[in-house]
């Protein structure tokens, strides 16, 4: 059997896909698994031994050049000769829909009309999986992926889960414990004060590696490291990177974002910060991955823009939460 899962963007919602992965090889472990992604983001899902194929593609371009359709649609087409059997469209949106389509020989597999923010999707889809929009990210991936497939499993299957992000670097390049800081995020009201990350990490007093992705973010690392004795600006590096360093850490703390959501999938204690952004959708809690919540009320069909209640979380709220965990990891440890 053949499978391709249409899963373009962003890292966060393709992590939130990847938890599937392990359940599907497990239990249909001769089946070629491929994955069609932004190429941007490629790399999050490489040296994954669940996946066969990754397909890149490049839809991005379109927007800047609209001549760029007719050479994604070539590649697309170059997909289709794989003859897959199902084609799954965990993305739920118009473009990963009409991909989805282009590159099927046979049947696709998506959500149904209500249980995404872009119902037209549906229309392409054989079989509709129902969920609500508003369920929680990695249930809803989870759904889609394992319901198409005939695939059971429980709440607990995914809180036992195994680690499912892979770097070429398998070896520890500092044996020195630190904690991981992500100060950047997509927009600027899901993003922690700078002034506030210094003040926590003083209280923390523990050493801690701060990881960037563009200038406006270095900048504020490097304000971070100027006025806190524990932080260092991490060097600049790619996404293997990035999975090699907060998989050797000791802990993860950053707002609603890709590289903080890479904590769970690699079994890292986390925090994620957040405002205007629904935290019961966007995360899976458990006793080593918890979350500070603004006291704003989110509407995820409906985002707030103009929500910068992330800035008013106090940073002992932070640090409160941040020794319970180490509990929760030792006590785990001793069990």
């Amino acid at each position: 059997m053949k499978i391709c899962i249409v899963k373009l963007s962003a890292m966060g919602d393709i992590i939130h896909a990847m938890v599937a992965l392990q359940f599907i090889k497990k239990e249909l472990p001769n089946t070629q698994v491929d994955w069609i992604v932004e190429a941007g983001f490629k790399d999050v899902l490489e040296n994954n031994p669940h996946i066969d194929n990754i397909l890149p593609v490049n839809l991005k371009a379109i927007k800047k050049k609209k001549s760029a359709i007719f050479e994604q649609y070539k590649i697309l087409k170059t997909y289709s000769k794989n003859n897959y059997d199902l084609v799954i469209d965990a993305q739920g949106l118009l473009k990963s829909a009409i991909v989805s389509k282009i590159v099927a020989k046979k049947k696709i597999a998506g959500f149904d009309k209500n249980s995404i923010r872009e119902s037209i999707a549906s229309i392409f889809y054989d079989l509709k999986i129902k969920i609500p929009y508003k369920a929680n990210a990695i249930d809803r991936n989870m759904a889609v992926l394992c319901e198409s497939l005939h695939i059971d499993y429980t709440k607990n299957d995914i809180l036992a889960k195994e680690k499912f992000l892979y770097s070429s670097l398998h070896v520890e390049e500092d044996n020195s414990s630190y904690i991981v800081l992500v100060v950047g995020a997509s927009r600027e009201n899901k993003i922690y004060p700078k002034e506030k990350f210094v003040e926590l990490l003083n209280k923390l007093e523990q050493q801690t590696l701060i990881v960037w992705g563009n200038e406006d973010e270095e900048e504020t690392a490097k304000y971070i490291a100027q006025n806190s004795k524990f932080a260092h600006v991490a060097l600049k590096g790619n996404l293997d990177k990035l999975k090699n360093l907060i998989e050797n850490s000791e802990f993860v703390i950053g707002g609603d974002t890709g590289p903080t959501h890479m904590a769970w999938a690699l079994n890292v204690p986390s925090i994620t910060i957040f405002g205007n952004t629904p935290e019961y959708r966007n995360t899976y809690i458990t006793p080593i991955n918890k979350v500070v919540k603004s006291d704003s009320i989110v509407n995820p069909l409906k985002l707030d823009h103009s929500d910068f209640s992330i800035r008013e979380i106090k940073t002992d709220e932070i640090v409160n939460l941040y020794y319970d965990i180490l509990s929760n990891k030792n006590t785990l440890l001793e069990t």
